[in-house]
């Protein structure tokens, strides 16, 4: 019987065969034979050297030496003694996804400090929470880890491991060899797949689970002070509800290609700046938990290391600059623009003490380094089938200290074209912008993705060209129109790479005449280029000015001096810089202050999207005005023979989106109240709410009344409207209908205004405000918003557009009373306006006609249920 077959035995029969033995010294030749086994075992389980599991092995030496199996490809990892409990940097950012599953090429995730630390005979990976601060030389610091929660990323299983040896400066460290591809080929690291969501529905397009035999390296880079390490996520759904679109091959099969650097800790030589809330940075958020304040915030400013070659001089050179690459993709037609654009950021750095703070170069041709390579900053172009953004400037920093250790800029060719795919500009047709948001939302979630200034800048590049043509201007001037847009981009885009957060405020720097005048504005519209302001358009009979910011404007000149002077270390420095924010041209007001969000949180209307001047009543009337002068010779513009009709109905959606933009912006002044943040006893300092004056909130409503909610608000010539074809494309038009919807056009835009005029917030808060200065009440503003909807039509003859704006505004009026998330005064404003609507239709009895009558009891019919309570 051999050693195999005899351990394969049951345990009954061993017992049976040593039964069978006549003698005891038969018996103990058995059992002798039991010590051997166990010493095999103890052989087979004797530890590995790291060059006994890796020989033959490819070697990529770096900050953490990796090894790669060439027969199955897979990846195992070097961690040395000495890096056992050291703090790295951990970052993640996606090369190449679908917008459908949360992706897009250049997305940075998520970076975060982890940890190795060995257990017995595994590494844990930890995340550190670095969200607390605790000073040492308080005795709460001893309590420092209480109910806060590490977290183990993943446990992987010691392969390999090889002794320390020698003494002093020629020792080396005891290794340890993990397989990384527990670390990498898996969510450990990074979640790729977003979780389900409450509002998800079964048939949205989802992407299945992580394959195990699918998912690959595309590629390890390993350098002295990163490791880089590219995966391609493949995500296996067999039966899918929803095949996503044409960027979406096939919905069984969906891949996500992402790169994971593991960076090492910079050196320490870098002071962390902290925030203050009157200058825009992003920052790593960290509280103070030994900080009897009522404010224990040590939020450290995002910034780049900047240091002078002379620390004497007024202004310096630094030792070394922030360094740029345009990718060797980049239209050649397009460098200069942007290599310009990028360097008149040098202007702010001079005011902070720098020269040549900022350089550009171009990636040869022949690079041996990838641009995702984040050794390199780089501007990288981009042409998406789905477009999420115009420009996209991310970065990503050390969570200890704030500083800024690399960042790209991505930019989309969509940008300089005339396409439209953007759901805002027309609900009914459906595009990319939901996926695209929820994209860029990941990243938002850390406090630096989400910028649609690209977007936005688009569909205003795309007016003035409309307006240029229709004006006879020549190609090298709707050429400069283009470059002046872009020029803006790069600028707007290079300062969240800067560290500079939003800056919606900015463009209340002139007033509606003086931001038209070149000689005035120099170069700078508003006070920021972190603005998304309007592209300023001159209205009819006004020589045009700059369309846009060609220099950084004056709040962005403080704001690096704040982030980046090393003057500002000094206490009394940093106090007299910032006592200058009450000053003409430093208003600060970032995405949580805006009020894009028809009825959200923000209050100032100031602090907005999409808006110029410190007169928006005035420039909104204006572009309005030019719009509407712009449509009757629309047809005739895009009428290029050969062609279809689209550019001509991707013309009118731009416009009609225009003058809807101008509308939200206007209608923001209505319970509108303007914020300032000086700090008390701050040079400068006003009341902190101050309601906008009930004449000014008037206008705005004269100008909604006019341009927006008026019977002839979105009259377009009737060749002009059967004219608005898509162009077909093979079955796409499968199941729709194609005709022209002007009317749920005009409706939709409205309705987006009443969204805010009607909304609980702004109601509510027309209530309180009177608290504080408020004179326009939430009951005159109904009964004014009531004349601007049912005034003249007292012929009882209302139009179509008029019905249809009627009928719903009716139905919202009737939806607030009763409805407990209004306050009780917004109740009765609204009964009262009901009452008043009531009124209103008992005119419509004189000659009219069967359409007429028809609305007037539906009319009746909305309101009867709560007119039979009154």
């Amino acid at each position: 019987m051999t050693r195999n077959s005899l351990l394969a035995q049951p345990f009954y029969a061993l017992l049976a065969g040593v039964a069978s033995f006549t003698s005891v010294a038969a018996l103990a030749t058995v059992m002798t034979v039991q010590p051997s086994f166990a010493q095999d075992d103890e052989d087979e389980d004797e530890e590995k050297t790291i060059a006994d599991v890796v020989e033959d092995y490819e070697e990529l030496d770096g900050l953490f030496p990796m090894w790669q199996d060439p027969e199955n490809g897979d990846l195992y990892m070097e961690i040395t003694e000495d890096q056992l409990g050291e703090e790295f940097i951990a970052f993640s950012y996606t090369e190449n996804g679908v917008l459908g599953a949360g992706h897009f090429r250049g997305n940075y995730r998520d970076q975060r400090v982890i940890s190795f630390e060995k257990r017995y005979g595994t590494i844990d990976v930890v995340e550190v929470n670095t969200a607390f601060y605790f000073d040492e030389d308080n005795a709460l610091s001893r309590a420092s880890e209480a109910n806060i929660s590490d977290a183990i990323l993943a446990n992987v299983k010691i392969e390999g491991e090889t002794a320390g040896s020698g003494d002093g400066e020629e020792a080396t460290p005891t290794r340890y060899l993990i397989k990384a591809n527990d670390l990498f080929l898996t969510e450990n690291l990074h979640q790729v797949k977003a979780s389900s969501g409450p509002n998800d529905q079964p048939t949205d397009f989802r992407i299945g689970e992580l394959s195990g035999s699918k998912t690959h390296y595309e590629d390890v880079r390993n350098y002295p002070e990163n490791t880089d390490v590219i995966v391609s996520y493949v995500f296996d759904l067999p039966r899918p509800t929803n095949y996503g679109g044409a960027d979406v091959t096939d919905a069984r099969s969906v891949t996500i290609r992402m790169q994971h650097s593991l960076i090492a800790m910079p050196e320490e030589e870098f002071t962390p700046r902290f925030d203050d809330y009157r200058v825009g940075y992003f920052f790593d958020q960290v509280t103070d938990l030994t900080s009897p304040d009522a404010t224990p915030y040590r939020d450290m400013i995002n910034r780049w290391r900047l240091v002078k070659q002379d620390p004497s001089a007024a202004v310096s050179d630094p030792v070394e600059p922030i360094t740029w690459w345009i990718e060797n993709t980049t239209p050649v037609e397009y460098r200069d623009i942007i290599r310009d654009a990028a360097l008149a950021w040098n202007e702010s750095f001079e005011a902070a003490g720098f020269s040549n703070a900022m350089e550009v170069k171009v990636q040869p041709d022949d690079a041996e380094w990838d641009a995702g390579d984040i050794r390199y900053n780089v501007l990288r172009w981009t042409s998406s089938p789905n477009p999420p953004f115009g420009g996209y400037g991310p970065s990503f920093t050390n969570p200890r200290t704030g500083e800024i250790i690399g960042a790209d800029i991505m930019l989309e060719y969509v940008f300089l074209t005339n396409r439209i795919t953007y759901t805002e500009l027309f609900p009914e047709d459906g595009a990319a912008s939901q996926e695209a948001l929820e994209a860029l939302n990941h990243a938002h979630d850390k406090g630096k993705g989400l910028c649609n200034a690209g977007i936005r800048l688009q569909q205003d590049l795309m007016v003035a060209r409309t307006a240029a043509m229709q004006a006879g201007a020549s190609d090298e001037e709707i050429s400069q129109l283009v470059e002046d847009g872009l020029y803006y981009l790069i600028l707007h885009e290079l300062g969240h790479t800067l560290g500079l957060n939003h800056n919606m405020k900015a463009s209340i720097m002139w007033d509606a005449v003086e931001v038209h005048d070149k000689e005035l504005t120099q170069g700078i519209i508003a006070g920021s280029v972190m603005d998304y302001p309007a592209l300023n358009v001159a209205p009819q009979g006004m020589t045009q000015g700059d369309y846009a910011n060609r220099r950084p404007g004056p709040y962005d000149n403080w704001a690096i001096t704040f982030g980046y002077s090393p003057d500002v270390d000094d206490a009394g420095v940093r106090a007299e810089l910032l006592s200058k924010s009450t000053e003409h041209g430093y208003a600060f007001g970032n995405d949580a202050d805006d009020m894009r969000s028809a009825g959200g949180g923000g209050i100032d209307p100031r602090v907005m999207i999409g808006d110029m001047s410190s007169d928006m009543v005035t420039y909104g009337r204006d572009r309005i005005d030019l719009v509407q002068s712009l449509m009757p010779g629309l047809k005739e513009k895009y009428s290029n023979e050969g062609d279809s009709w689209e550019a001509l109905r991707n013309a009118y959606l731009i416009l009609t989106s225009n003058q809807a933009g101008m509308g939200s912006a206007v209608s923001r002044y209505i319970g509108g109240v303007y914020v300032e943040r000086a700090a008390i006893g701050q040079d400068g300092e006003t009341q902190s709410y101050t309601p906008v004056p009930k004449d000014y909130q008037k206008a705005a409503m004269k100008l909604l009344k006019d341009e927006i909610f008026a019977a002839d608000a979105f009259d377009v010539p009737a060749d002009l409207v059967a004219s608005l074809q898509p162009q077909r494309r093979g079955f796409n038009f499968f199941g729709d209908t194609e005709d022209p919807k002007v009317h749920e056009r005009a409706l939709s835009i409205q309705s987006g205004v009443l969204n805010h005029l009607m909304s609980a917030n702004v109601l509510d808060r027309m209530t309180n405000y009177q608290l504080y200065g408020g004179e326009y009440k939430p009951a005159e503003m109904l009964l004014d918003l009531n004349d601007a909807i049912y005034g003249g039509d007292l012929t009882g003859k209302p139009n179509t557009f008029r019905q249809n704006l009627q009928v719903e505004y009716t139905k919202r009026l009737v939806g607030i009373v009763g409805n407990g998330g209004y306050g009780p005064v917004a109740q009765s404003a609204a009964l009262a306006a009901i009452k008043d609507v009531n009124g209103r239709i008992g005119w419509f009895a004189f000659g009219q006609d069967a359409a007429s009558a028809a609305h007037r009891e539906h009319i009746k019919a909305i309101i009867a249920p709560v007119m039979e309570k009154i």
